[in-house]
Order: C-alpha cells, then structure tokens, then sequence
C-alpha cells in the first residue's frame, strides 16, 4: 500500500499541529517496513526530512531531540515537494493533482484541511472544534465580512472531512465526544490516539542559563506559559490574575509567555505596557515578559529554570505544554475546562480560568506549597508515562492497515 502524509506543517513553528507530524513520521519507520509512504513537503520544512538516498546507507530516525536534527528515513520513505499553503485556494485545486500524481492508496491529512474534491480514501486527524466554540472575530486579523466567508468556507471543509474521511484520528476523548455532539459523526468511526510531550535537550549547564536569561530579560524566580496568544488560550486572563498576584501575594516573580510572536502577542503586549488604557491597569512590563519565537534548546531551559508552569486555557484539543512542563520536571496549575483534565489527570493543581482570583491564588500554592509541589512533580512522571511517539505510531498504522 502507497500512504501519503501531509506534511507541510512539519517544524516547531507550526506549534502542536508540527510536533504532532514530526512524531508520526520518526516513529512510523520502526513500526513499518512493508507500506510504501509518501510525504509531502513545503520548501521551508525540505530540508528538515532527509532521504535514505540522499546520504549513503544514513541512520533513520535519528536525531530524536533538537530542533537541529533532520528525520532520516529509511527507503519505504520519499518525500515530494509541494509548496503550496494551507486554507489557500491552490490547496483546493492544486495540491489535489500532487497528490493523484503519487497514485496513493490512502492519504493521512493531520488537519482538517482536506481539498474538497479530494475523493479518494482518506483519513483525517482533528484536533479541536475551536471555530465552532469560540468563532470571536477578535480571533482574526481579518475583517468581519472576510472573517465570515472563511469561517463559512472552514466549517464547510470540516464537515466535510468528518463526513468521507475512512477513519477519523484525534487527540483526546473530549474531542471524540465533541465530534459526535457537534457535527453527528459515528463515533465507531472516530478513534483517540494521544500525542506525547516533546523532551528536548537533557539537563544542561548553568551557564547555558545565564544566557537564556539575559537574551529574554528574565531576571527573577518565574512561572511559565508557552504556546500562542489566541483569545481563547485566555492570555488576558491570566495577566489580570497576575496583577492580583503581584497586589496580593507576591512581587517576587516574573510571568513568562513564550510564543511566536503575530497579532495577538504584539495586541496583549500593548495593553499590558499602555499605563492609562491599559485593561490591567498598566500591569508593570517587566513583570510580565513576551518572549517571541523560543528555540526548542532555550524552550527546554526555560522549562527547567521555570517555578511553574500555567495554563489558563479556555478550550483545547489536547494539551501539549503543561505534559513538555511534566516532562521536565516542573509542576503545573491549569484551567479545568475541556480535555485538559482528562489529559493532566491528578498531576496539575486546577483553577476556573474565567476567576482570576482564583487563578491568582492556585498560582500561589504552586509556588509555595512544598507539599503540593512534590506531589506534583511525581504525578506528573506517572502521567507522561501515559503517552509515547513509539504508541502514536503503531495505533496510527493501525489504522491506516484497517
């Protein structure tokens, strides 16, 4: 059989949507030997898979950590070009004729974002229902009429893909529930296969820190937040729940956001910054840094230099950041709203992310309660136990084999 794999968003800029083909495509080759597959690429994640061909009799599958390491393939792998960006009309039309060109027996989209006539079998991995949750315009840097046709044009290619896809993959049982409450789909059709957090680097040396720190202007104890600035990630929240922090509890900490920066980064660091306007109430800038795009060997450091880690997430799919934080050994406070429970179990301290009183005040037992420290640091070793990149593979060929 020819499998294809959409793999255009590969690369630690694409967040979790990235992660999640990267540990599809370096673990499948050591869990299948007989399919044939085809990957396609864009010209800015080509370089990151290399072919068995392209170096003499090279090691596939490794490196597995840094953001430096190329996947190396074995030569049931190829890979093809396909340059053409998602939610784009060329990706409609024209990424169809790539694929038809491979003669692919089933194709893998890891989104929704199926080409409509795109009719021969497929299957679709989706993440979260957020456009049907939180479908805000606030969400876009779009205008209201454009910010309407294409959120139109999404749901139509979402129900699309849940309607002729052979199988549905996603991520959490919430979203399982979720697909069938939703959009109707059978949920014999639907099948939950769990990410794994992300490692990185070991522990590393001190003085790798010192230039962490001084390149983000962190220069105090912290608490962590990584991922994007979209409303419903609820960064405004958190910031508010930070002022009462700061007021209430303590001023010996620094709020670190890491996350590429676009629109909604660039929006929060305004108010925070604008002491008159300000809906924080002019929240001191240093006391809350935005550090834009973080490398994945600085993103590993913050991770172990950090004193917590917050999630105040109003909706997710999954879940990525709070299990990278348990993987490096840092103890998480989190929203309990959707998957979020399910997926951190008894390892997070949870808070309503909408009371930021409350958030304020869980952020602070997480700071100072060395009781509830310690049984967070070892929950959450027993929790990542849960998810594996080596799982995700095989139950994915599982699929594509039925």
């Amino acid at each position: 059989m020819i499998i294809g794999i959409d793999c255009r968003m590969l690369g630690p800029k694409q967040a979790g949507l990235g992660r999640y083909v990267e540990q599809l495509i370096k673990y499948l080759p050591e869990a299948d030997i007989e399919n044939q597959y085809v990957l396609f690429l864009k010209k800015e994640n080509w370089n990151l898979v290399v072919e068995y061909d392209e170096f003499e009799k090279v090691k596939y599958g490794q490196p597995r950590t840094g953001e430096s390491g190329t996947i190396h393939l074995p030569k049931n792998f190829k890979k093809i070009l396909a340059n053409i960006d998602w939610y784009s009309w060329r990706e409609q039309i024209k990424f169809k004729k790539i694929i038809k060109n491979e003669e692919i027996d089933l194709m893998h989209f890891p989104h929704w974002n199926v080409p409509f006539f795109y009719n021969n079998p497929f299957v679709v991995t989706i993440h979260d229902l957020i456009m049907y949750h939180y479908p805000r315009a606030e969400a876009t840097t779009l205008g209201p009429i454009k910010f309407w046709l294409k959120d139109k044009a999404h749901r139509i290619l979402i129900r699309h893909a849940v309607k002729k896809a052979k199988h549905i993959i996603v991520t959490s049982e919430f979203t399982k529930n979720d697909i069938v409450d939703t959009l109707g789909a059978e949920i014999k059709n639907i099948s939950v296969i769990y990410q794994s957090p992300f490692i990185g680097e070991k522990k590393l040396e001190t003085g790798n820190w010192k230039l962490v720190a001084d390149k983000y202007g962190i220069n105090k104890p912290f608490v962590l937040y990584v991922g994007s600035a979209y409303p419903h990630k609820n960064l405004e929240g958190l910031v508010e729940a930070w002022k009462i922090f700061n007021e209430k509890y303590s001023n010996d900490y620094q709020l670190v956001l890491a996350g590429r920066e676009n629109y909604f980064y660039k929006k929060l660091k305004s108010k925070i910054s604008d002491p008159d306007g300000s809906v924080f109430g002019g929240t001191d800038q240093k006391s809350v840094i935005i550090t834009g795009f973080v490398p994945d060997n600085d993103l590993s450091i913050l991770y172990q230099e950090a004193s917590l880690y917050v999630f105040p997430s109003l909706y997710e799919g999954f879940g990525l950041p709070p299990l990278e934080a348990m993987a490096h050994d840092l103890p998480v406070v989190s929203s309990n709203r959707s998957c979020l429970p399910e997926v951190l179990g008894e390892a997070a301290l949870y808070f309503d992310p909408e009371n930021y009183e409350q958030m304020a005040e869980v952020i602070y037992q997480g700071l100072t309660d060395k009781d509830i420290r310690s049984e967070l640091k070892q929950y959450g070793k027993e929790n990542i136990e849960r998810f594996s990149p080596s799982s995700l593979a095989i139950e994915t060929l599982k699929i594509y084999n039925e």
